[in-house]
């Protein structure tokens, strides 16, 4: 009887696990009417449609002298926080360029927010996929990529049978095809950052689900010492201190077409924040590697790593990336506990909130929503007629 209240018990939690990510995968109503009412804005005010960057600051976009960041993402309140939280502590705002690129659907309500929301000193861009002149070559890669991703992530989501999550074992990590960036496109393109980007040489990239505290004005003069990505790669808790995080939870090394000479206990690096040296990155075959390794995995049957993106990236930069401080990014907050504590996430000068738990959802963490929140623009229209975040 014990035994079998045990498993009942057991079976409880992994269903309310996977509830917990089939949730991170819903739209807030919220978010959907302020995308809905930004697209009605575009279409009827003008000033909703004027250019962004006004043309005296269009030369800013491929000036070097500047400091470029790039986001992909289709949410408009996430990459509001990401900028307006990032300008608020520049030290020089004047010498941000923030380039935006989203989706088709997005671009209206997205232009729209940075057209009628005007920064003072930095310069906004934002451009849609559709806008893009790629090469056939460009366009049949990416066609490819996403076919191999969705693929990986319907093999995962389909083994989520019943009777493992009933008596299941290593099956956590399969809830990651349930992630709503297992499926997307914004997150697999970062892998084609040179061809987006062709006349610029280095970048700081941002996911759509950071929040930045302090100045990161500093990353543009970061040595990278002939590496083309700097990242956090060692935890704020010390070397080689990553619960969760290790190369042996992304890969799967009993398979042999994983190289041997990798370390299962080396710490993976940090996506969320990253500098990237696209001079570098356009020398080196890593986006030729990236496809190799999907390719692999596609006739290995899914069987080389876990759903999502950055695995196979792992083995495309390996070799690639630079170390940075820890502090640079603390990481796992859209994780249900966190095991950095209020100095640590003081001191970090990003917080990602990677994992379902996104800050804007309403399965968040109540004690690290509030860090993202303080930079929505409460006093926006929109916000407040979508009652976002109430």
């Amino acid at each position: 009887m014990l035994l079998g209240m045990e498993q009942k018990v057991q079976s409880a939690k992994k269903r309310e696990l996977m509830y917990w990510y089939l949730a991170s995968r819903g739209v807030p109503k919220s978010l959907h009417c302020l995308c809905l009412k930004l697209a009605e804005e575009y279409a009827v005010n003008a000033m909703a449609r004027s250019c962004l960057p006004p043309p005296e600051h269009v030369s800013r976009l491929a000036d070097t002298s500047f400091n470029h960041i790039v986001l992909l993402t289709d949410n408009v309140l996430a990459a509001s926080v990401v900028i307006s939280s990032t300008v608020e502590n520049a030290a020089n705002p004047e010498k941000l360029v923030f380039h935006i690129v989203t989706d088709k659907k997005t671009y209206s309500p997205m232009h729209a927010w940075f057209a009628t929301n005007r920064l003072k000193s930095a310069v906004v861009e934002v451009k849609g996929l559709h806008q893009y002149d790629w090469s056939q070559e460009v366009n049949v890669g990416v066609k490819q990529m996403l076919e191999i991703h969705h693929l990986i992530c319907s093999h995962y989501y389909n083994n989520l049978k019943e009777n493992d999550l009933e008596y299941g074992g290593e099956h956590q990590n399969f809830l990651e095809a349930l992630s709503p960036s297992c499926l997307s496109l914004m997150n697999h393109l970062r892998i084609y950052i040179p061809e987006l980007f062709p006349e610029l040489n280095k970048i700081v990239f941002l996911d759509d689900d950071v929040v930045v505290q302090h100045d990161i004005s500093s990353l543009w003069t970061l040595d990278l010492n002939g590496k083309i990505v700097g990242a956090v790669v060692d935890s704020w808790c010390g070397e080689n201190c990553c619960p969760g995080r290790k190369y042996k939870d992304y890969l799967n090394f009993s398979h042999p077409v994983i190289p041997s000479h990798l370390d299962q206990d080396r710490c993976a690096w940090l996506s969320g924040m990253n500098i990237f040296d696209l001079e570098a990155w356009r020398r080196s075959n890593i986006t030729t590697s990236y496809h190799k390794w999907l390719k692999l995995s596609l006739n290995s049957g899914f069987t080389l790593w876990q759903p999502g993106v950055l695995p196979p990236s792992l083995l495309a930069f390996q070799g690639h990336v630079h170390p940075i401080d820890p502090l640079w990014q603390v990481a796992g907050l859209g994780y249900r506990s966190s095991s950095a504590g209020g100095q640590i996430l003081e001191a970090a000068a990003v917080l990602h909130f990677n994992g379902p738990a996104k800050p804007w959802l309403e399965i968040g963490s109540p004690e690290v929503r509030s860090l993202w929140s303080r930079h929505v623009n409460f006093t926006n229209s929109f916000i407040q007629k979508c009652r976002v975040l109430h």
